[in-house]
């Protein structure tokens, strides 16, 4: 097989690419961490259970929307639990699964915590981008998911709703 070697533009590409997958996931620790006492995992979880119906969702659901594992998804939801932001509870329809449901205080949190990470997302995301280049990153990065999973929709963007301007 013959090794299909990168342009000097794809590398470049790449490369910057592998940077901003690098240095942003800190980035947006360290701003949680400082402005919320939260990881930018935690802060995902109680985002999505902010924005299901009744603030509640099975976990298995969780896991895959935040593309954790099962195992890893109960070990932040333990201790998102233990703070009192969310709880376990059984689903009403399906005895064997368990439901995530934010609490009172879990709410509290995600609204305190939102202004702060959308500046900080703006600042260091939307805001170095013009119009055309966002719906370019969003072309962009949906392609590439498409490629790492196709069948997931991990990212799926009917959920999310219009945010005012």
């Amino acid at each position: 097989m013959d090794t299909r070697w990168l342009t000097r533009e794809q590398v470049a590409a790449w490369v910057r690419l592998a940077a901003v997958l690098e240095l942003l996931p800190t980035a947006l620790d360290s701003q949680l961490r400082r402005d919320a006492q939260l990881t930018h995992f935690d802060y995902y979880v109680l985002a999505l259970l902010s924005e299901a119906p009744q603030r509640t969702m099975r976990m298995a659901k969780l896991a895959q929307s935040t593309t954790a594992t099962l195992a890893r998804l109960s070990h932040v939801v333990q201790r998102l639990e233990g703070r009192g932001l969310l709880d376990r509870v059984p689903c009403p329809t399906d005895r064997r699964a368990t439901n995530a449901r934010l609490t009172e205080a879990g709410w509290q949190k995600v609204q305190q915590a939102a202004p702060g990470h959308v500046t900080f997302v703006r600042d260091h995301v939307i805001d170095a981008l013009t119009p055309d280049q966002v719906i370019q990153l969003a072309d962009i990065t949906q392609a590439i998911l498409h490629r790492l999973d196709p069948d997931a929709g991990r990212a799926d963007t009917n959920r999310l709703r219009d945010s005012p301007d």
